[in-house]
């Protein structure tokens, strides 16, 4: 009898998730209500929190989910171009990761507009899927400073992947410190290529 239950509950939480990633790609995670939710998924209101603890929960496993694309999307640029140099490759990491910022743009927004640190309780999955996302990163990386140490080269993909978002960020919004959209390949291109030169 339990078995159905749990069934039942991940078919449910399943569901959920799928409506959420619909909305949220519509509307953003701002707009997100349960019961809208609720209705999407053809259950009761009081079933949402039965199957999940709150929304921000149900918003963590849509961005488990758009981590996970987001990393493939990632990889898939860089599969035909080992023979690329290190720097090559970054920019071509980074030219899918803002082609899927611009594709996904309320998904995309949605992995950094929640509230999380890394003190806090996040599940082992969604740190899996971020991590999936760095080590691809890692690899030219580890090529371009072979005598970094395992820390540091840690700290230099998290600097490189925190440029790379600023400048996708600033552009995509607009803002008065970034650069015109169209220009936005051109400016990750300059600064990884510097950093290449290091």
């Amino acid at each position: 009898m339990a078995g159905k239950v749990e069934a039942r509950k991940a078919a449910l939480r399943e569901k959920l998730v799928e409506a959420a990633e619909i909305r949220i790609a519509r509307d953003g995670a701002g707009a997100l209500r349960a019961r809208d939710l609720a209705q999407d998924a053809g259950c009761a209101l009081g079933a949402i929190y039965n199957a999940f603890d709150d929304l921000n929960a149900i918003i963590m496993a849509v961005n488990g989910r758009t981590f996970r694309k987001l990393g493939a999307a990632v990889r898939a640029s860089v599969e035909d171009a080992c023979a690329e140099p290190p720097t090559s490759r970054l920019i071509l990491m980074s030219n899918a990761y803002l082609h899927f910022a611009i594709a996904n743009t309320n998904l995309w927004r949605a992995l950094f507009d929640l509230q999380m640190t890394a003190e806090g309780p996040v599940p082992d999955w969604y740190l899996e899927a971020l991590e999936g996302l760095f080590a691809n990163i890692a690899r030219p990386v580890g090529e371009l400073f072979p005598g970094m140490g395992a820390e540091e080269t840690g700290l230099m993909v998290r600097a490189l992947f925190s440029s790379v978002h600023g400048i996708v960020l600033l552009g995509l919004e607009r803002r008065i410190s970034g650069v015109p959209p169209e220009q936005i390949e051109t400016m990750i291109a300059q600064v990884l290529r510097q950093i290449g030169k290091s």
